[in-house]
This record gives structure tokens, sequence and C-alpha cells, in this order.
């Protein structure tokens, strides 16, 4: 196998999570030139990637479909051994199956798959609960392989550019996500916060886009907190989470971004549930969510923009001294 492409053109965090087939890939096929397909913004990650000849890119926000033809033209001229395609829709699967590659793989639920040359089973929902989505990713490859870990590079330079963040102890917050019902309400990132040792500083991560929240956040805490959010280089932010005492988020990328530099981190689930296979795979992984049963939990695998029933107990019934709890055992 000389010539490979992986195609992951989804957000951040499943942009992460594919890595663990480009390490997979490496581990089978040392000598292999691998490439990566992501869509526009999801580069950065890879800079300086030591398994990656070079990282492709899909602009999905411009004209998405003109763009989509001038992808696979590129993809074609290139006469790939093999293309895996991590995910199941139709965009991605005419990607693959017209790639012109002498192997095309990817998941029996995609569009195209009668058109791949080997398609597996998707293992998700009844019957693979708990099974991990790096699990599912490297199933491309090999079904049922042992667990391989998501994996980022940060250089020297993205540690030297944090290096004024980390002359005292420090925690790390990342308090958004894309959908609300992910998200655990300002008031009770606040509660947390209030309750961290004036002697830990506290970071918030994120996009500048969590603009409107991280102030919320400042306005309503007791202590000083930094906003860092679109202060950083996404492989900056991983090596801010490497030297962290603890990291915190939602169900969401910044939890993918701590597993693959093996940062702690502390996951908070609300609308969704660890079954669906996006915990976090740190050494010091923790996950908090409610202990209260409710029917309507999950709502959707990736959460929703309100809450269906009008309460949202999945994230107010959530008890804070549980986050607490976690930073006091990291410290000792």
């Amino acid at each position: 196998m000389d010539k490979v492409l992986v195609i992951q053109t989804a957000f951040i965090g499943d942009a992460i999570l594919g890595t663990a087939l480009l390490e997979k890939l490496h581990e089978k096929y040392p000598n292999a030139k691998i490439d990566y397909l992501v869509r526009n913004g999801n580069q950065s990650l890879f800079t300086n990637h030591p398994f990656l000849n070079e990282v492709l890119v899909w602009d999905k926000k411009g004209s998405k479909y003109l763009e989509l033809f001038s992808t696979l033209k590129e993809i074609r001229s290139r006469k790939y051994d093999a293309v895996y395609n991590v995910q199941r829709y139709l965009a991605s699967g005419i990607l693959t199956a017209f790639s012109e590659a002498n192997n095309k793989i990817g998941y029996k639920n995609n569009p195209l798959s009668s058109r791949f040359t080997k398609s597996v089973e998707h293992r998700f929902g009844t019957g693979f609960e708990n099974v991990h989505e790096v699990n599912r990713v490297v199933d491309l490859l090999e079904e049922n392989a042992t667990q391989v870990n998501p994996k980022l590079y940060p250089t020297e330079g993205d540690f030297g550019s944090i290096l004024k963040y980390t002359d005292k102890p420090f925690v790390t917050i990342a308090p958004a996500s894309v959908w609300f019902t992910k998200q655990l309400p300002v008031d009770k990132w606040v509660e947390l916060i209030n309750q961290i040792p004036y002697k830990t500083a506290i970071y918030l991560i994120g996009a500048k886009s969590d603009a409107a929240i991280v102030a919320e956040i400042q306005e309503k805490a007791r202590r000083k907190v930094v906003d860092l959010s679109g202060a950083l280089k996404l492989l900056e932010t991983a090596a801010l989470m490497k030297s962290a005492i603890m990291n915190y988020a939602n169900d969401s990328a910044p939890v993918h971004l701590a597993s693959a530099v093996n940062a702690p981190v502390t996951e908070v689930f609300c609308s969704t549930i660890p079954e669906l296979g996006f915990t976090p795979l740190s050494d010091n992984s923790h996950i908090i969510q409610s202990k209260e049963q409710m029917d309507c939990r999950p709502c959707g695998m990736h959460g929703k923009s309100r809450c269906p029933k009008g309460h949202f107990k999945c994230a107010q019934s959530i008890d804070v001294n549980e986050l607490v709890q976690v930073l006091s055992q990291s410290q000792g």
C-alpha cells in the first residue's frame, strides 16, 4: 500500500477522532503516504503531523457541490491505492465510490456502499452500547481491532506560545457547545468557578463565537476568569490543556482535543449519554452526568437547539459538587 486517503470532513471533534485510523494505518503500512481530507478550518490540527503526507481541504461553506466535484477531481488525479471513508453520507460516498482508487472502504449504511470494494458495519445503536467512536473508525481497517486512541502532535512552538499561561496551577473550562442541550448552563459553570481555590488560575477556552457565554460567565463569577476563547490556535489549545490540572468540557470537541494529547479531562453529559461512544480517552478521565433517570434522555445523538420537554433536567440536575471533587482528587 503506497498511497492512502482518509476522508473525514465533519466537525473538529470528528476530525480528531479520525486520527485513530491514521495511527493504525501508519502502524500497518509504515511506508505509505497517507493523506487526510478534512473540512476547511480543521486543517490546522494537523500541522507537522508526522504520519501525514498532505492534508486536503474541502470548503463546504462556499459552493458546496462545485467544491465537491473539484475535490473529487483532485482525488482521482492522485491515484490512491486505498480510500477510507469515515463518514456515512452521500457526499463522502461520492468522493469514495468515484475516487478510482483500487480499494474503496466505507460503512454499509453509506448510500453508495454498493460501489465500495469493502463495506463494514457501523457499530452504533442497540446492541453496540459502549462501543467507542474510535473503535468504529478503526473497524474500517480491521474489525474488532484493539483500542487505539486519537492523537495530535503540538509542536515545540505550540508549547512555547502558551508558556506565559503556565507559570502557576490552572484549569481550563470549555463552556460552550454547538448544541444548546449539550451545554451545561452558565450558572452551573459559575458555581464551579466560585469553588475553585484562588491559587488556581481559570482559563475559558473555545472559539471566538463563544464570546457571549464567556462574557456572561465573567460577569457572574466572583473571581477573576481569563478569557482565551479565540485567542489560541487549536494545537496551542491542546498544548495548554496538556499542562492543566484539569480540563472541563461538555460532550464536544474539546474533550477529544484533550484525549488526543492525553490531557486530564472531565466530560459533562447533559442531553447526550456516554453509551453513544464519545467518552474521554485520557488516562485521567472523568464523566459527570445527572443521577436522575429520564425517559427523554438522550433526546438525540447530537443534541438540540432547545430542550424538547422545556425543563432541561438533564443539565439542571447535575451536581456541581462532583465537578469540584474531581479537581480535589487531581490536586491530591
